[in-house]
């Protein structure tokens, strides 16, 4: 990219910025004080699970994306070897990870390629990674390793971690920042200036993922993701874009794109409690704009109108609305969420989580 073009992408995120009434820099003390409560014990029951495999889980041990042309990628090989590891099925478990470590683990850093496409020959024809893949992929081989006294599975989710934190974290202006992937997200010639998805930030990954080492390096990781959530409020709904640019200058919206609240930001909160935090000092964004204007469902939102795009219905996406209302106003969840039935994978797949939520950490919900 020539200096001109560098020129232009600066003055695109100063106007993004002033037009969202946000230019917001670092570092910042909003992480302090914010300790997360103790990690919560994710359990499944055998009958949602059997709904869940029979819906998603293919004999060959892929998770499909039924919602975009039954693909299978990192992050639902992660999802559902958590969720298997969460119901006490070491079978299905060994099943999606040995897809998973054959098919996708074909890099040569520990990684994982992002997207499998059963249409395609070969079927992996982008090797980049996807960091929220690999931390959940991580996670799950961990939670297994402690579940099933395996120390095969502690030592691959070892592995994974230690390159996540070699190749994936970056140093900038005293914050340690996740790169949504190891090409793609930062130029050469501006090394202090990166793109960042904060709903990468698995906050209870890279809490537990510390017990396999790197502590100081994922610890330092999730308070820069606090502060991250806490800088990105954006426009009248005070809601993060998906895509945010952290420069010198600060973080706004990635100027390459739409500043839009979108399906990815949906999921914060729930990895935000998922890891204990549980604080209305990050809660309470979602909660004014999920609860309080829409009355329990979240939304898509355009940040730089303030208008909703999208309001998804799926009882997947409105149980996280319900566990953001439980955690700040101690609101029930309503009996409609608490029964499982699959539609497509990723709803069905945030509602499995919400559940085992719920369970978890709010049983008073």
């Amino acid at each position: 990219m020539n200096g001109y073009a560098l020129r232009a992408l600066r003055i695109a995120a100063v106007a993004i910025c002033a037009g969202l009434m946000a230019c917001n820099t670092l570092p910042s003390s909003f992480a302090a004080g914010l300790v997360p409560g103790p990690p919560l014990r994710m359990s499944v029951t055998s009958a949602d699970w059997e709904a869940y495999k029979a819906a998603f889980l293919w004999p060959d041990g892929r998770i499909v994306d039924t919602a975009n042309d039954n693909i299978s990628h990192s992050e639902g090989q992660g999802y559902g070897m958590l969720l298997a590891a969460a119901a006490d099925d070491q079978a299905a478990f060994e099943r999606i990870w040995a897809f998973t470590r054959t098919e996708l683990l074909v890099r040569d850093d520990g990684l994982a390629a992002w997207v499998w496409r059963p249409e395609a020959s070969p079927h992996v024809t982008d090797v980049n990674n996807a960091t929220d893949g690999d931390l959940l992929i991580a996670y799950a081989l961990y939670l297994a390793s402690e579940r099933w006294n395996n120390p095969i599975y502690r030592e691959a989710a070892r592995r994974i971690s230690t390159a996540i934190a070699d190749l994936l974290i970056v140093d900038i202006d005293g914050g340690a920042y996740l790169l949504p992937g190891a090409t793609g997200f930062r130029k050469p010639e501006e090394p202090d200036t990166i793109v960042i998805n904060p709903s990468y930030w698995v906050f209870p990954a890279l809490r537990m993922l510390q017990r396999l080492g790197s502590a100081e390096r994922f610890d330092k990781t999730m308070t820069t993701g606090l502060e991250v959530l806490g800088k990105a409020r954006f426009g009248d709904r005070k809601l993060p874009a998906d895509w945010l640019q952290v420069s010198p200058s600060g973080i706004a919206p990635d100027p390459a794109r739409t500043p839009v609240f979108g399906y990815d930001g949906l999921r914060i909160p729930l990895y935000l409690m998922l890891a204990g935090y549980n604080q209305p000092a990050l809660l309470q964004p979602f909660y004014d704009d999920w609860v309080q204007r829409d009355r329990g469902t979240p939304m898509i939102v355009d940040l730089n109108t303030g208008a909703t795009r999208e309001t998804p219905d799926d009882p997947g996406y409105r149980i996280l609305a319900a566990l953001v209302a439980c955690a700040t106003a101690g609101t029930p969840i309503p009996e409609g969420l608490k029964s499982f039935s699959p539609t497509m994978y990723y709803p069905s797949t945030l509602h499995l989580l919400g559940l085992s939520l719920a369970r978890g950490g709010y049983p008073q919900c």
